[in-house]
C-alpha cells in the first residue's frame, strides 16, 4: 500500500479523485482487514488534505472580496483622491 506521506504534494483534484476511487474499494468489501484499515487511514489523509486545501481556496476569495469592496476602491471619491470641489459637494450633499 501507498504511504501516505506522499499526499501533501498531491493537487486537490488528484487528492479528490483518489479519496473516490479509496472510498469505492472500500465499498467493494474485498480487501483484507489490514488492506480496509490502510487504505481507511489513506481516505482520512486524503479528505484531510482537501479539507486543507478547500479551507485556503476560501481564505483567498474571502480576501480578494475584501480586497474589491474596501471604501477606497467602492467609492472613487474618498479622501485624497483626484476631484474637483464640485464633486466634494456634490458627496457631501449625500
Amino acid at each position: 500500500m501507498t504511504s501516505n506521506a506522499d499526499v501533501a504534494e498531491l493537487s486537490y483534484e488528484d487528492s479528490r479523485d483518489e479519496l473516490v476511487r479509496v472510498v469505492h474499494e472500500l465499498e467493494q468489501g474485498s480487501s483484507t482487514l489490514e488492506q480496509s484499515l490502510a487504505l481507511w487511514e489513506r481516505g482520512e489523509a486524503l479528505a484531510k488534505h482537501c479539507e486543507e486545501w478547500l479551507i485556503g481556496a476560501k481564505a483567498r476569495l474571502d480576501k480578494a472580496r475584501l480586497s474589491s469592496s474596501s471604501p477606497a476602491s467602492a467609492n472613487p471619491a474618498s479622501p485624497g483622491s483626484d476631484t474637483s470641489s464640485s464633486d466634494s459637494a456634490h458627496n457631501a450633499a449625500e
